[in-house]
């Protein structure tokens, strides 16, 4: 019987993945989450720079995995680099705030909409999955997660609409207004009121339905009391009462 012939060095390294390129992984993701944390926590204040020489020694890394964590802070609009190459926290719109709260609401509202008109079986299975994972964050009190899981609901919602165009407009919305929305979690203790979460059954059960007006009547009450509590810490004035079902006459 013949024995089985040895590897060589060489072909046993090729045969594994490179630990280093783990490593390299592993470290961008702990870089992300770590700054992404501290930006919506405002524990890294709108304006402040994020150097890579200081970030590198702050965690002992090079800094490619910090490189490579500040271009996903950029992507999704938390972070800036400037025209001499600089990085800093992306600062926030305050005078624009009605004007984006508008633009949030009426993509609550037509994102809505459209689901309901359009939604699959496996629409509904995708958006009860994300607001199974977005109460368990709501019971938990985790901020972080509910953030992530609140975005991942409304996207699936979107993405039942099929319209891949107001899909990427409300992601950007989303992320544009994380910080605003983590101080939204803040007024509440982190602690939400299970009527918010109940919020999101009424909307995935209007869609289930096909009730397409009573989707856009239960996306605006959802968007509406979301902007009102921003209204009292944010910004004052808002108009919200926007018609999507309006003809022109003729």
């Amino acid at each position: 019987m013949k024995r089985a012939k040895k590897r060589a060095p060489a072909q046993r390294a090729a045969a594994r993945p490179a630990r280093g390129a783990r490593r390299r992984g592993s470290g961008v993701t702990t870089v992300y989450k770590a700054l992404k944390r501290d930006v919506l926590n405002m524990t890294l204040a709108p304006g402040d720079p994020l150097d890579e020489t200081s970030l590198s020694l702050r965690f002992g890394m090079s800094r490619t995995p910090v490189r490579e964590a500040l271009v996903r802070l950029v992507s999704e609009g938390l972070a800036t680099t400037l025209p001499n190459r600089n990085t800093i926290v992306s600062t926030i719109d305050f005078l624009g705030m009605p004007a984006y709260l508008d633009a949030l609401t009426l993509m609550y509202r037509v994102t809505t909409r459209l689901a309901a008109e359009r939604r699959r079986e496996v629409d509904l299975v995708r958006m009860r999955k994300r607001q199974a994972a977005f109460a368990r964050a709501v019971r938990d009190a985790d901020a972080m997660a509910m953030l992530e899981t609140n975005r991942e609901f409304h996207l699936a919602i979107s993405q039942a609409g099929g319209n891949k165009y107001y899909t990427e407009m409300f992601a950007r919305l989303l992320n544009e207004g994380l910080r605003v929305l983590r101080a939204y979690y803040q007024s509440f203790g982190d602690h939400l009121p299970p009527e918010y979460v109940d919020e999101h059954e009424v909307i995935v059960a209007a869609i289930e339905a096909r009730d397409v007006e009573r989707a856009d009547a239960v996306a605006l009450q959802h968007a509406r009391q979301i902007v009102r509590r921003i209204e009292g810490f944010i910004a004052p004035t808002v108009g919200d009462a926007l018609r999507l079902d309006a003809r022109p006459k003729v």
